[in-house]
Formats: structure tokens, C-alpha cells, sequence
């Protein structure tokens, strides 16, 4: 996304796109019924942290790792293979997000290095910093291209701008632009898709719109299937209008499906206690 130009505020810009109003809504309604649903008044701890496994599960499996919920459930060894790695790097990002919430709007920059550098678990000296010119990316399921450290450093920084500077984006748009960001850069030599829906992750709480956490998106953006989810990426990528406005919609139905996953959540928990 360029972040430049006539328009003061970019990000609330994108909310004028076709459509984007409605998801905007529509989400609101979604987060809306799982707060208002009587379980949460209860238990709202143990829904939080429900949506944060089936969070870390569906996140993983975007990056190659489509364990079955009880499998991530039940281990607690993820030193294993590459698939292990990681569902224990999703887990610790889900941790660790909700740690940085404080940091985020004075210094995204330095979030997107904690993350990199929890979810690596590394102590080699590419890790938690942005890459630079000649260095390899791990990223085998996002087949675009790839732009240069130079691009990446200025989009990285325009983008950390935007945050800091705040204004009136929906929480939707805003978490949209960050998670697409990322992954179009992948400015981290591996687990930039988890990095990406992390960050996603830490905008929906921080703004407000979803506070407790118990919309995982990351369970929408997995539900139909990584190549919906790339081709979404892709109408990011394109930075057309288009383009953007249906990556915008498919996070939204993310979040929709995320809070549908915790409402069953509720209702289960619900049925338990009757």
C-alpha cells in the first residue's frame, strides 16, 4: 500500500471504498453477539483463551502446519519438525500479543521485531529485524513477488507512521492494511504470515473492537482455505481499489467467522452449565 498522497488520512480512505462500509457494520454486529451472549458475562476468561488456541491452530495452518485442534491442544513438545515449529510459533505469538498492546501505537516497528523474534525463538542475528539486501525469505505459500530491503524499509516505516499517528480508520481497515502490509513485504526471513495475522491481532484488540479477544480471525482467514485467503492477498497486492476493498471484506468475514467460532464456543460452555 502507498502511503502517500493527496489524502491526509489514507487508511480512513479506504473505508469510503465500495462496500467496505458494510463489513465495517456487519463485523460490529458479529463482535457485538458474542459480548452480548450471557456465558461472557461468566466466563469470559476461558473463552479468551479458547479463541486464542483455535487462533494459534488456524494461523499455523495458513502457514503449512493444518494440525487438528486437539492435536495443538494436547502436545507440549513443539521441538520437533518444521510443522511443530511452527504450531509452537503461533502459540507463543498468541501469548505475546496481548503483551504489546501498550507498545503498538508508540512503536509498532519495535512489536513487529519482538514478535519476529518470539515467534524464530533464534538467536541468529537475522532475526528480529527487518532483512536486507541478498538475504533469502522463507515463505514457501506466498508466491509474489518479492520487493527489495530499500522498498521494504520505507514501507515499513510509512506504515509505522500511519500508526502512530492514529485517525479515523475502522478498527477493520486498519488491521486489514497492517496484515496485508506484511505479508506483501514479508520483511522477516521466515514467519511473516504469522508475524502478519499476530499484528492483525494486536489492532482488533487495541482499537476497542474486539478488547477481550474472542474473535480470532485468524480461525476465518484458515476456514476457506489458504488459497481463498492468497487470492484475497493478491487483490491487496494489486493495490487497485478493487483489489483492496475485497482483501478489506475477507478480513472482515474473518473476524465474522472467528466471533461465530467463539459464540459456539458459548454455546457449548452454555449447554455444559444447564
Amino acid at each position: 500500500m502507498s502511503t502517500t498522497g493527496a489524502t491526509a488520512d489514507p487508511l480512513a480512505a479506504l473505508g469510503s471504498l465500495p462496500g467496505v462500509a458494510e463489513s465495517v457494520e456487519s463485523v460490529r454486529k458479529a463482535v457485538d453477539r458474542v459480548y452480548g451472549h450471557r456465558i461472557m458475562r461468566r466466563r469470559s476468561n476461558e473463552i479468551t483463551s479458547e479463541a486464542a488456541l483455535r487462533g494459534a491452530r488456524g494461523s499455523a495452518a495458513l502457514s503449512g502446519a493444518d494440525w487438528a485442534l486437539e492435536e495443538v491442544r494436547r502436545r507440549t513438545d513443539f521441538s520437533g519438525d518444521e510443522e511443530a515449529h511452527t504450531v509452537g510459533a503461533a502459540l507463543r505469538l498468541t501469548a505475546e500479543a496481548g503483551q504489546l498492546l501498550s507498545i503498538w501505537r508508540q512503536s509498532p516497528l519495535r512489536v513487529l521485531a519482538r514478535l519476529h523474534l518470539v515467534a524464530a525463538a533464534s538467536q541468529e542475528d537475522t532475526v528480529g529485524r527487518p532483512r536486507k539486501d541478498g538475504e533469502s525469505v522463507d515463505e514457501p505459500l506466498v508466491e509474489l513477488p518479492l520487493p527489495d530491503a530499500t522498498e521494504v524499509a520505507g514501507r515499513l516505516e510509512g506504515l509505522s507512521q500511519l500508526i502512530i499517528a492514529g485517525g479515523s480508520a475502522p478498527a477493520l481497515v486498519t488491521a486489514a492494511v497492517v496484515h496485508g502490509e506484511l505479508l506483501a513485504l514479508r520483511p522477516f526471513g521466515t514467519y511473516n504470515g504469522l508475524v502478519a495475522r499476530a499484528a492483525e491481532r494486536i489492532v482488533l484488540v487495541g482499537s476497542g473492537l474486539d478488547p477481550k479477544s474472542v474473535c480470532p480471525a485468524e480461525v476465518g482467514h484458515a476456514e476457506p482455505g489458504r488459497a481463498a485467503y492468497l487470492a484475497a492477498l493478491e487483490g491487496y497486492v494489486s493495490g487497485t481499489p478493487e483489489g483492496m476493498a475485497t482483501w478489506i471484506a475477507h478480513c472482515g468475514r474473518a473476524i465474522e467467522l472467528g466471533a461465530r467460532e467463539s459464540t459456539a464456543v458459548c454455546e457449548a460452555l452454555q449447554r455444559g452449565a444447564a
